[in-house]
């Protein structure tokens, strides 16, 4: 629990440019992952001077860094892992995400100073387990996504009161327990324990009876198959009473791989959700429908309440699909102004002079706006912007802030 007796809103972030956006959009603290040694091996992730500019920009906007190094290790990670823990020592993030045993223990020994957390992939399900990791000197553990919020609740009271509680509150389900899943290295060879998940849990199967070779029988399937394993998108927004009574000391948001857009919409939404009802609960029961409105606005695979209720039922998975939806298409993220006061952004998706666009800003408004103009980084005016990673130069007819995101509706199919 933060010093103002709320609970910190944990971020992810998959680059240097997402973690300034979760800094600028409400969070209080980010989770980062480098190039090696962290459960998210197909993320951009941070090089050594990326990590080392993120934590001081953090640290100077008052935001606190988490570091992942949460694989399940092998004997030939653990030279490697003490190597990459001594850099980490240099960084000086504020907290560590660790799952192994043997991990856990070298950081104690090269990372004396920095706070040491107990990732959900360490089965954290009861309080006899957090006791245990406390006793190792651990400073906070990450509850199982299986928790029910009365199980927390219990964790909480059965722990000392300075270890902390961190639960996951939004984002992706993962189908194994606790995500310790072996489906993406038994079909592609790719250790998802080891940070390099396929997610075979979102792809299509069908049913072959075994005398009935290449005969599919239907599992309330659709044209293309049936995702079995594919479970909605947990969402806690409607149930921020509940969470803020149950003794959790971080929320934290699921997402290391997703875009800025997606980031800035979760954080910017919880972060008033929190605020509303540490000041009011009246006032969150009012703003309610904007919390829902606004979270439908960011990517998802509609949404559950997780295990936070009870055991999920088969209400809970999706079996016709697994796309997202996605009601807005990310055009990128103001990185500065330029001297004719023009919004400059890499781009991420296509659009064109004329445009009707939103700008997406931290406190709370949308601004629509007409794309007047688009340059390139060479002054050359362009009717449209087809190319990814472009640097543009955009007249919207009005002030862009640093930071701020560009985005646009899409048209109702």
């Amino acid at each position: 629990m933060l010093a103002n007796g709320k609970p910190e809103l944990l971020i992810p972030a998959s680059c240097l440019e997402v973690l300034k956006v979760a800094v600028a959009f409400g969070a209080d603290a980010v989770y980062i992952g480098g190039d090696v040694y962290g459960l998210r091996a197909k993320a951009k992730n941070f090089n050594h001077e990326d990590m080392a500019e993120g934590i001081r920009y953090a640290h100077r906007h008052g935001v606190r860094v988490h570091v992942t190094v949460n694989i399940l290790a092998h004997n030939d990670d653990l030279e490697g892992v003490r190597l990459y823990l001594r850099e980490l020592n240099e960084l000086q993030p504020d907290a560590l995400i660790i799952a192994d045993p043997g991990i856990f223990d070298i950081a104690g020994e090269e990372c004396p100073g920095i706070e040491r957390h107990i990732s959900t992939q360490a089965n954290n399900t009861n309080w006899a387990s957090a006791r245990f990791w406390y006793r190792q000197g651990a400073k906070r553990v990450v509850t199982a996504r299986e928790l029910s919020l009365e199980e927390i609740r219990e964790m909480r009271r059965q722990i000392p009161k300075d270890m902390e509680i961190e639960t996951f509150i939004h984002g992706a389900m993962c189908i194994s327990y606790s995500g310790r899943c072996l489906l993406s290295n038994y079909f592609t060879g790719r250790d998802a324990n080891r940070g390099a998940c396929t997610h075979p849990c979102r792809w299509k199967y069908a049913v072959m009876e075994e005398s009935r070779p290449g005969e599919y029988l239907p599992i309330e399937e659709n044209e293309r198959g049936t995702y079995i394993f594919n479970s909605k998108d947990l969402c806690m927004i409607e149930h921020i009473p509940d969470l803020m009574t149950a003794g959790i000391d971080s929320f934290k948001i699921e997402g290391r791989m997703k875009t800025a857009l997606y980031v800035a919409t979760v954080a910017r939404t919880y972060r008033k959700a929190i605020d509303d009802y540490a000041r009011d609960p009246a006032l969150y029961e009012k703003n309610l429908p904007w919390y829902q409105e606004q979270i439908a606005d960011c990517t998802f695979r509609r949404f559950t309440t997780g295990f936070f209720y009870g055991k999920p039922s088969e209400e809970d998975q999706i079996y016709d699909s697994n796309t997202y939806i996605t009601n807005y298409t990310y055009l990128g993220v103001v990185s500065a102004t330029d001297e004719n006061g023009y919004a400059v952004i890499g781009q991420k998706n296509k659009f064109r002079t004329g445009d009707r666009i939103e700008i997406m800003k931290p406190d709370g408004r949308n601004v629509e706006v007409t794309v007047r103009a688009i340059y390139n980084e060479n002054g050359e005016s362009m009717d449209s912007a087809p190319h990814p990673q472009q640097e543009l130069h955009v007249d919207l007819g009005q002030k862009a802030d640093v930071n701020d995101i560009l985005r646009m509706k899409k048209e109702a199919e």
